[in-house]
């Protein structure tokens, strides 16, 4: 008789289905209310002369959340935490800081583009609309335990099909899309610099490698048989498979609907003239007149799912750097009085995003800075990630293999590129 393979859960091996978690959902919140906006943007802006960059960044998407997950599977601890651990806790602190400001940002993008969203439908007072959705998420967040949690999150990334069906009610010149693919219309101007700095700041953020590699804490923490593969190396082959396929779902997914909704604003809004969008709202509007009700209820309608899933990963990134840096206990799966540090940070930045709603900020300026202070966060975090991801003092015997290495160094120099483009490009 053949000895079954000894799962990371002691049971026979995962099937396929079964695999997909935090990477799914990491990637499907990338695409929130403020990434929908940047794709329309662009979309808008350049017709279907940014399409091939929602491919191109695929597979480093896929390596750096790889990387992330692993270190948290490895290690049994997120990526602030880790980093507390092993470099200077003044680089630590202001990367927190970094990544404060550019979530609480975010987070206030998205909850306003809800309420806007749900404006557009049904009409009716936005703000309060807005305050609703996110005192929704808060209560989810707080009240439910992580293991029931989670499968509503993984539900929620259902929402972006929207953005697929959307595709399927207008008509695509599929002949002159693929050719665009094939040999890209890139212009040699600032405004498209600009426009690929913003969509490569937009789909890769540090947030999201937070949120992933905690995530992963969290499964070894709700689940008994599982333990960090340093403890328990004869899960290793269950586990990184599991990451494996988790993960590139969730990526291939995310850029796929970054692609979908590119193509849908570059088929309608460019080609009609209407390249200037500042909204994710603004994009769903301009298209109810060229493409029909039916584009539009469905454009808007994703506004709403994919925010109900990015709010609390934003919230809940924040929160898990914030306490990783700090030292404190974390995590959804224990109650607030259990780890009162972290679920204080989760509802204050949660609160402060909705605050700022109420203020005169520009969000249209405040996304800009969000963009620029995810930029410069970004680099410094996802080499310290590539430098903890190769040290056997982090990872023991599970160091990155070479074609992560490849792939996130080369994602990185991306994103390293991506920062000094904001800086050359200012003010034009």
């Amino acid at each position: 008789m053949a000895v079954r393979e000894n799962t990371e859960d002691g049971g026979p091996e995962t099937p396929p289905w079964a695999s997909l978690g935090a990477g799914l959902i990491t990637g499907a919140a990338d695409d929130d209310p403020s990434g929908i906006a940047t794709y329309s943007q662009v979309g808008a802006a350049f017709g279907y002369g940014m399409l091939w960059a929602a491919l191109v960044t695929m597979p480093l998407m896929i390596a750096i959340q790889a990387i992330s997950a692993g270190i948290g599977r490895v290690t049994g601890h997120g990526l602030m935490d880790g980093m507390r651990q092993h470099y200077p806790r003044t680089l630590v602190y202001a990367l927190l800081a970094l990544i404060f400001i550019a979530n609480v940002i975010n987070l206030a993008a998205d909850i306003g583009a809800m309420g806007a969203a749900l404006k557009l439908l049904v009409g009716g007072p936005a703000l309060l609309y807005a305050a609703g959705f996110a005192v929704l998420s808060l209560l989810l967040q707080v009240f439910i335990p992580f293991t029931r949690y989670a499968p509503i999150l993984k539900v929620l990334t259902l929402s972006l099909f929207a953005y697929v069906a959307t595709v399927l009610v207008v008509d695509v010149p599929w002949h002159a899309v693929l050719r665009s693919i094939v040999l890209p219309p890139i212009s040699w101007s600032a405004p498209y610099a600009v426009g690929l700095v913003a969509l490569l700041g937009t789909t890769i953020s540090p947030y999201l490698f937070c949120w992933q590699a905690s995530q992963e804490v969290e499964e070894i923490e709700s689940k008994v048989r599982r333990q960090p593969l340093q403890d328990a190396p004869q899960q290793a082959p269950s586990a990184l498979r599991r990451i494996g396929i988790d993960t590139t779902v969730g990526m291939v997914f995310s850029n796929l609907i970054a692609f979908f909704i590119i193509l849908t604003t570059a088929v309608v809004l460019h080609a009609h003239g209407k390249t200037d969008i500042q909204s994710s709202a603004q994009a769903a509007e301009a298209l109810r007149p060229l493409a029909g009700e039916l584009a539009f209820a469905l454009f808007a309608a994703g506004i709403i799912g994919t925010g109900l899933l990015a709010v609390p990963v934003l919230a809940g990134a924040t929160a898990y750097a914030a306490a990783g840096a700090f030292g404190q206990r974390s995590g959804l799966e224990h109650k607030p009085h259990e780890a009162r540090f972290f679920y204080g940070v989760l509802i204050g930045s949660a609160l402060l995003g909705i605050a700022l709603n109420l203020t005169p900020l520009d969000p249209i300026k405040a996304l800009y800075w969000s963009a620029v202070i995810n930029g410069v966060a970004a680099v410094p975090l996802m080499v310290a990630m590539m430098l903890m991801g190769s040290h056997r003092k982090v990872m023991g015997e599970f160091t990155m293999p070479w074609p992560l290495k490849l792939f996130g160094w080369l994602a990185t120099a991306a994103m390293a590129a991506a920062a000094a483009g904001m800086f050359v490009t200012w003010g034009k």
